[in-house]
């Protein structure tokens, strides 16, 4: 029999996942054991991938940044990159608010069941209120304030922090291309046995990945509740279906476009080798915990140049995040 690829493990885990999860909820014995036994392995899996992203993009930042041995280079390389991530942002953005008011998803749920999810989750909305009347209050220059570390071990220690971690590992690229080679070789080895650790790392943790993914579903509609679950699904549904119409504009139409202006890749071959790192992201909903499998998949799928993916790609994790515009 035909060894399964992991890609469709990962479908299975999902779909698996789900079905798990809509028979627990009538039940309070399944219930509790998914919540007990279940989702546990599923934020093991998010936290492997997190343990890696921080000395991932150090790493490969660190030896991408000093690969390209010039200024000129870096400096070229980066406009483009910045460019590049600054147009998707405001196109994900503009297709998001677009369709939110025009098919206006949130309208499905009844007003007993929106009071009663605010209530449920009262403080965790009181500290993102918080946290976005606290970004008001601040300078213009605020940003730039915070992505300089005081302290670059304290950044290491949060992955919040990854801002800080891309401005240490560029700054510390950069110095590696000012001194003399002989000097820099030995550091630049280090990092890239680093790197190649992390990799490795990132092809085992992928083993555990379907297992992970499972869990992470069965749990995630567990938590929602038993009796409000089915009305839940269909109000999340519309919201999924509305997030989905988004997502296609900016995979199947800009994407493409883009694509086809800059590069002469067919947009199927693009879709096929970054699919797996798709798949992660869809279950796990996180840049971070998504950047090890999607700086394998670019380097081996879709061959991009070592140089360019340690660079490109730690940054456009933090910098580039169109989904979330879009969301």
């Amino acid at each position: 029999m035909k060894k399964i690829p992991l890609h469709w493990k990962i479908f299975i885990g999902l779909g698996l996942g789900v079905v798990w999860g809509i028979i627990a909820v009538s039940d309070s014995a399944l219930s509790k054991f998914t919540i007990d036994w279940v989702k546990p392995w599923g934020t093991i899996f998010i936290n492997l991938l997190m343990l890696i992203a921080v000395p991932l993009i150090l790493a490969s930042l660190i030896k991408g940044v000093a690969s390209l041995s010039d200024m000129t280079k870096l400096s070229r390389i980066g406009g483009k990159t910045l460019g590049l991530y600054l147009l998707t942002t405001v196109i994900a953005i503009t297709i998001g608010l677009t369709l939110v008011n025009t098919l206006k998803p949130g309208a499905g749920f009844s007003e007993d069941l929106q009071n009663r999810l605010k209530e449920k989750y009262a403080s965790e909305v009181d500290l993102k209120q918080a946290a976005a009347e606290e970004v008001k209050e601040k300078g213009p220059l605020s940003i730039i304030v915070n992505i300089v570390p005081k302290n670059i071990f304290s950044s290491f220690s949060n992955n919040s922090n990854m801002l800080q971690v891309i401005f240490f590992a560029i700054l510390f690229g950069i110095a590696l291309i000012l001194i003399p080679k002989e000097k820099a070789s030995p550091l630049l080895k280090l990092f890239e046995s680093i790197n190649d650790v992390v990799i490795k790392i990132v092809e085992m943790a992928m083993k555990f990945a379907p297992i992970g993914v499972f869990a992470l579903l069965a749990g995630v509609i567990v938590d929602m509740g038993g009796d409000d679950v089915i009305e839940l699904l269909i109000g999340l549904a519309k919201y999924g279906g509305t997030v989905l119409i988004g997502l296609f504009f900016l995979a199947f139409v800009f994407y493409p476009t883009v694509l086809r202006l800059l590069i002469k890749m067919k947009y199927a071959k693009f879709i096929s080798g970054i699919s797996r790192a798709q798949i992660v992201a869809f279950s796990t909903s996180s840049s971070a915990a998504t950047l090890p499998v999607t700086m394998r998949q670019v380097k081996e799928k879709l061959n991009v140049s070592e140089e360019v993916t340690s660079f490109v790609l730690p940054l456009g994790a933090t910098v580039n995040m169109d989904g979330t515009s879009l969301y």
